[in-house]
């Protein structure tokens, strides 16, 4: 392996730990509240090294929400191809319990949504329209689930409902085990809110 190839990798891997920290910096703190300094530290790298991979900080972020936005739809894509049922209701429900399944190992969505969805600003402008808009779009093109669709009017409701229900829980799971004594990040309760989930919006 050359010295350039070496050094191509590395420079690969470390941008890769810089753009996961700034997703648990972004999620925790927002874009005002995350600092550069704070990423890198998080990343292990030096703080020169954000401006070598990202000009601005707002590109470092669009970097984050591309990334877990990425893993997002790889997720879904796998779960549709691996589906063996002809049925388009469990087909779904089987949609809705990857999207918790991913929800609950990776409350940072949510989080940056929440943050970002207050604001309607350039950035939420930016992550609606590359990111959660064709998301929402192919939500309303699978919206009929073989027994006449949903009223039209109902989706946008539909959304946040599906949104809100499969990701709360794990974003605030401090707060659950405080009040319910139920750590919401044990396998069997992210399997079971995945089913409840399901059931609840796809009877």
């Amino acid at each position: 392996m050359s010295v350039v190839t070496r050094r191509d990798e590395q420079a690969a891997r470390t941008r890769e730990r810089i753009v996961e920290a700034a997703v648990d910096a972004f999620a925790e703190r927002g874009f005002r509240g995350a600092s550069t300094r704070d990423i890198a530290s998080r990343a292990g790298a030096n703080q020169g090294l954000i401006t070598y991979h990202f000009r601005t900080k707002d590109e470092l972020w669009r970097a984050a929400a591309d990334r877990i936005f990425g893993m997002l739809r790889t997720s879904l894509i796998a779960r549709l191809a691996s589906s063996e049922t002809e049925d388009p209701r469990e087909r779904a429900r089987e949609q809705i319990r990857e999207y918790v399944r991913y929800a609950a190992a990776h409350p940072e969505l949510f989080r940056m949504m929440i943050e970002e969805g207050k604001d309607g600003g350039e950035r939420m402008q930016w992550l609606v329209d590359t990111h959660v808009r064709p998301m929402y779009d192919e939500f309303v093109r699978s919206a009929d689930l073989g027994d006449g669709g949903f009223d039209s009017s109902l989706l946008p409701h539909f959304h946040y409902v599906l949104a809100g229900a499969s990701s709360l829980i794990f974003a605030v799971a401090p707060e659950c085990r405080r009040l319910t004594g139920l750590d919401p990040e044990t396998e069997a309760a992210v399997e079971t809110h995945a089913e409840v989930v399901a059931r609840l919006l796809v009877p």
